[in-house]
């Protein structure tokens, strides 16, 4: 079982990784900040369709700061969606800010809604967490998805990443006749080694979405990460592997069902085999995403030296062994995963 150690603090950006940022235009000026939602007067429990109460508040603000924020969030949606075009935000408006009141980072989410067909969009801001960021940009480079973001001073701004949340898919889907265990095994098997490579750490399955897409006569299910601030941040080995979470034990037993160990060895190849080539796809990015992580504090040293030495066991390799700081150890294991498939 992977258990967190306890709460991460949040890791202001430095210069490198700023400079990182604006290189690859991920820095842009926006008109508020997280601060000033901060500026809230009340706030009343978000329940869900079923009457749950889904841990999120939405806040309300004063006549005044009401329409300067709302004015500038669809700024701000301009700039993350349109590159600052101001045409697409001209029939939408804000329909609500909520805030959850039980993440780590206390993050805003903003719902932005199509006058014309009611057709709607979250995007959120929080505080900028160098932990994070690094998630997300390696997110982008290594995996199958795209995010976008952005980021300036303080404040970090991230779409919306669609599909249904893994513990609502556990409890709903599972049992679904039409499901398709052996993709989403599959599925899961990639996701666990995406995961491990890149040291992308307590993916439990509130901090998963899974997108279903109709392939002809089946479906093929993707996992996505939607929570990155456990990025190269813990110790244990386990807590980078979704496989040893027990919250997503129901789909570890959908894969014991229908595959092999052999089947599985297979797609962790597969996988890696992937990475492998998105790593040479954007290695001038990667070394960039890398050469600021070296140059940064994003863990304490008795995370580092506990995750360098079960790294080093795990891959019978002493290199692990030579790392100075979590930079070093995730070039380590890209490299590793880079090498072999080579």
């Amino acid at each position: 079982m992977a258990l967190i150690s306890k709460k991460k603090p949040i890791f202001k950006i430095n210069k490198t990784l700023k400079e990182y940022l604006i290189r690859y235009n991920r820095y842009a000026k926006v008109p508020i900040h997280y601060p000033d939602l901060l500026r809230y007067e009340n706030a009343i429990p978000l329940y869900d369709s079923l009457g749950n109460d889904t841990l999120w508040v939405t806040v309300f603000y004063s006549q005044t700061d009401m329409r300067t924020i709302y004015e500038n969030l669809k700024h701000i949606y301009a700039i993350l969606k349109a590159g600052g075009d101001e045409s697409v935000i001209k029939h939408l408006y804000i329909d609500r800010v909520d805030l959850c009141i039980y993440g780590n980072t206390r993050p805003f989410r903003v719902r932005v809604v199509n006058e014309i067909n009611d057709n709607f969009d979250y995007f959120y801001v929080k505080n900028a967490d160098a932990s994070r960021v690094y998630g997300l940009e390696l997110e982008e480079v290594l995996s199958p998805n795209r995010v976008s973001y952005l980021v300036h001073g303080e404040t970090l701004i991230e779409e919306h990443i669609a599909g249904i949340p893994g513990e609502q898919f556990i409890k709903e889907y599972l049992d679904d006749w039409r499901l398709n265990k052996i993709r989403l095994a599959k599925e899961f098997v990639k996701f666990n080694e995406r995961c491990f490579v890149r040291l992308l750490g307590d993916m439990h399955s509130n901090n998963f979405v899974v997108d279903i897409t109709p392939d002809f006569d089946e479906v093929s299910y993707r996992i996505r990460a939607i929570d990155f601030d456990q990025q190269s941040y813990e110790g244990k080995r386990s807590i980078y592997m979704p496989q040893y979470f027990k919250q997503n034990n129901p789909i570890i037993h959908v894969g014991l069902e229908c595959m092999t160990p052999e089947t599985t060895r297979q797609y962790q190849k597969e996988e890696r085999v992937l990475i492998a080539n998105r790593y040479r796809a954007s290695k001038f990015k990667i070394r960039g995403i890398l050469y600021a992580m070296k140059y940064d504090y994003i863990s304490n040293q008795e995370n580092t030296q506990k995750l360098k030495e079960e790294l080093s066991q795990y891959y019978k390799n002493n290199a692990f062994m030579q790392c100075k700081n979590m930079g070093e150890i995730l070039e380590t294991s890209l490299n590793f995963t880079v090498l072999k498939v080579s």
